[in-house]
């Protein structure tokens, strides 16, 4: 590939993690656990909500899209990640690197909208009860998960075209372990400051609108539960967004640290500790956590689980 006067790179080397032979081994070990665990968790979740008919509702059917965005942008990174380390040259192709840039995208920003209509949903299951079955229906369920895959697609071909349009003519290796926007960018030889500027802006601005639907989500359920008398009755409302709330605070906390900081601040180890915790920690936390704090979860398996016992004479 030529760019003017200079060859542009065909692949990438990731440096990945420390070299060291048995931290490599303990890293290896620790990140299949949490793979496994991540991909059973939130498989758990998508099979419980098919087959349990108490869960069929929009906030499973979320739940489940959710989970299912989980596992796909955590197998993006995880699978070849583990690979490198016990690789000598851990390479990747252009290509190759700008599928995993763009499908991680996908599925990041996939989970940022699906947490926002999330949400909504807890919005207009506590202050309009009435509505709910009539304003969630399942066309209008269909519409929003539409609504937010086909914005993910988007936006993530945004980032990738702004990310891999530049030129990459000189080291071709990554100080990371998957291809992301940040040390991308520190690695191209253009000038990156429109790219960068692009990027910001629509992570920001479909960040603030993500947010702000959030915000004013729980603004409104706020008030809604101020105004009950019981205090019995405060608590079970709010139960129900405790769960949300909890992944929306680790999602949007560890995204916005890494893409919306200034670039004076940008360290490259320390964003492979939060990379880590965003790619692999939160995917594998948020089926635990609403399977933990979810009393109707926990019911339903509960139910399930004796009529189980039940049929098989256990």
């Amino acid at each position: 590939m030529e760019h003017g006067n200079q060859s542009s790179a065909i692949e990438f080397i990731f440096l990945g993690f420390i070299n060291e032979p048995n931290m490599q081994r303990f890293l290896f070990i620790l990140f299949l656990l949490i793979y496994l665990v991540t991909l059973l968790g939130n498989s758990g979740i998508i099979f419980t909500t098919i087959i349990i008919s108490d869960l069929h509702n929009p906030m499973y059917f979320f739940l489940s899209n959710l989970s299912f965005s989980d596992i796909c942008y955590s197998t993006v990174i995880t699978p070849k990640m583990l690979h490198d380390f016990f690789s000598e040259r851990k390479s990747i192709s252009f290509i190759g690197c700008a599928l995993q840039l763009y499908f991680f995208a996908v599925f990041a920003s996939t989970e940022c909208y699906l947490l926002s209509a999330m949400a909504y949903d807890r919005y207009v299951a506590i202050c309009h009860p009435l509505l709910y079955v009539v304003m969630m229906n399942r066309r209008a369920c269909i519409f929003l998960v539409s609504g937010v895959y086909i914005s993910g697609f988007l936006t993530a071909g945004i980032h990738t075209s702004c990310t891999l349009s530049l030129s990459f003519c000189g080291p071709n290796v990554i100080n990371h372990f998957y291809c992301d926007i940040p040390p991308l960018m520190e690695l191209s030889c253009s000038d990156t400051y429109t790219n960068k500027t692009i990027i910001f802006a629509i992570v920001f601005f479909l960040g603030l609108i993500s947010v702000m639907v959030t915000l004013a989500s729980y603004v409104y359920i706020l008030f809604t539960i101020l105004k009950i008398r019981s205090s019995k009755g405060r608590r079970k409302a709010f139960s129900t967004c405790t769960s949300h709330l909890l992944c929306v605070s680790l999602f949007y906390g560890t995204v916005f640290f890494m893409y919306l900081r200034p670039a004076s601040s940008y360290s490259v180890n320390q964003d492979k500790v939060v990379s880590v915790f965003y790619t692999m920690v939160i995917p594998m936390m948020n089926p635990i956590i609403y399977s933990l704090r979810n009393s109707e979860v926990k019911e339903a398996l509960r139910s399930h689980i004796c009529k189980l016992l039940f049929l098989f004479n256990i």
